[in-house]
């Protein structure tokens, strides 16, 4: 989060509340911790023949080993998802890189040991392109705040919505979603709850209305991020490995996945629009907004709105311009930097901790396919055989389950090196259901849509502290959103895939 962010409070209030609980627990967490590493260990030091893939490298063992360790980790959380990451890293940098300790190392001939990963390719992983991209997106947000530019945007998208109730709600619902494809869903959510208190205080206290309208934020906020690259982490994760140029190299761009997914949004918050409605009637028939905050005009921040537009031009026209999006994203960190906007200040309120967690999960990829495990895999595991319909439903439904209890970004980060290897080796009978990318942006969107609980997402959580929201109100609205946008969305793709969209 943004400490200058429109709404910052309530995101503060949230993590504060949530780090009070952690203290509580902490013997409890000491435990899962033991639990974690203890698994790590067994898995390390067991006889290759256990696990059941001929001819078992030491370092493809250890691999695996720090995958289970991972997915427990961010499975039972003791401690932050991203510091998981960095462990991670720091693991496969001195036990199985070409930097490893010399006690790992030595002793072992060559087959044995099996391939060593790159010291320099693991430790890349915290500045690939797709990092760059989000930074892009933050320093944007950023920008727009500091400037007033989120709040006029706010304003001036609202206003045509007028004062019926129902159509107020649609206008949240709406520009919600719209922030959150270009500004983190977390901060989006913050914000638009600052915007809407006043509103939730003037309506009827036992009207189911004003229900409605806070369940629209993170409603918002959760798919509206499914229409960029950069509107939540899975989907730059899954845009990594559709694209790297050692695997699918698919070379999809920044337009070509807003294309697809930008209606998709659209179609998703209209059924989310008349689902409120139903489930929450208004009893007040008229709601009148009053949004604060006005944008700057001095020179500082006209540059930046004309900086804002170019930068969302060139990513829409990537494919025509011949300049990758990732390329584009540095484009308005150097022009804030140089014209003072951006500061040193600013910089150290990125949210790191996403671009940590995200780099822990390309680091896994590496490791899976630099050390041959991904082979030895596809080689021990027929993903070939199976039913193209149970590789890609099964995938999407296993996303959405998991990441409505641990992170979207870990699930994510967990589930698409490995659905990657199984495309790749699957690719002919994933064809006539729109094939790989079919297969791993579904992981994204099942991501995207999970939002039952109030831990499901930050915006869910900041929802729900509003005291309006019950839990079972949530469940209810996220279970029907989830199975019509995994429905609606696995349609699309499919059709996308075999007129060859992608």
């Amino acid at each position: 989060m943004f400490k200058n962010f429109i709404g910052y409070n309530l995101e503060e209030e949230r993590r504060n509340k949530k780090n009070r609980l952690r203290e509580l627990t902490a013997n409890m967490r000491a435990l899962k911790v033991a639990f974690c590493v203890l698994v790590l260990l067994i898995l390390w030091n067991i006889p290759a023949a256990s696990f059941g893939i001929s001819d078992l490298t030491v370092v493809e063992q250890r691999v695996i080993a720090i995958f289970c360790y991972t997915t427990l980790m961010w499975m039972l959380e003791p401690i932050p998802a991203w510091t998981t990451s960095v462990s991670v890293i720091v693991i496969l940098l001195f036990c199985a890189s070409d930097s490893s300790l010399w006690c790992l190392t030595e002793g072992y001939d060559e087959g044995t040991l099996g391939t060593l990963l790159s010291h320099k390719k693991i430790m890349a992983c915290f500045a690939d392109p797709i990092i760059m991209l989000f930074i892009g997106g933050f320093i944007l947000a950023i920008a727009a705040t500091k400037t007033g530019l989120d709040s006029y945007l706010a304003k001036v998208m609202l206003a045509p919505f007028g004062t019926k109730s129902e159509h107020v709600l649609l206008g949240f619902l709406l520009v919600t979603g719209i922030f959150s494809m270009f500004l983190s869903n977390t901060a989006t959510a913050a914000m638009m709850f600052t915007f809407l208190a006043p509103v939730l205080k003037s309506l009827p206290a036992n009207g189911k209305g004003k229900i409605g309208l806070a369940l629209a934020i993170p409603i918002g906020a959760n798919i509206g991020g499914i229409a960029t690259p950069i509107g939540t982490p899975p989907n730059g994760i899954v845009l990594k490995f559709l694209n790297n140029p050692e695997g699918l190299d698919m070379n999809i761009g920044f337009s070509q996945w807003m294309y697809l997914m930008f209606p998709l949004a659209m179609v998703l918050l209209i059924f989310a629009w008349f689902v409120l409605i139903k489930l929450f009637p208004f009893t007040q028939k008229t709601i009148k907004l009053e949004i604060q905050g006005e944008a700057k005009k001095d020179w500082r921040s006209i540059i930046v709105y004309i900086t804002f537009g170019i930068t969302i031009l060139l990513w829409c026209l990537d494919k025509y311009t011949g300049v990758n999006s990732n390329v584009v994203a540095m484009f308005p960190v150097g022009v804030f930097c140089m014209i003072g906007v951006i500061t040193r200040e600013d910089l150290e309120e990125i949210n790191w901790s996403v671009l940590w967690m995200v780099a822990g999960g390309f680091a896994l990829g590496v490791a899976l396919q630099d050390t041959g495990l991904a082979k030895h895999l596809i080689e021990t595991i027929p993903f070939y055989t199976w039913s193209p319909i149970l590789m890609i439903i099964g995938s999407g439904l296993i996303c959405y389950i998991m990441a409505n209890f641990i992170s979207h970004t870990a699930t994510a980060n967990l589930l698409v090196p490995i659905l990657a290897l199984a495309g790749m080796s699957a690719a002919e009978t994933l064809a006539p259901l729109g094939g790989v990318s079919t297969l791993l942006i579904g992981v994204a969107l099942g991501s995207s849509l999970a939002m039952i609980l109030p831990i499901s997402t930050p915006p869910n959580a900041i929802a729900h502290a509003t005291g309006l929201i019950e839990q079972k109100q949530m469940m209810k609205v996220g279970i029907i959103m989830g199975i019509t946008g995994l429905v609606l969305g696995y349609i699309m793709l499919i059709v996308a895939g075999q007129a060859r969209w992608l």
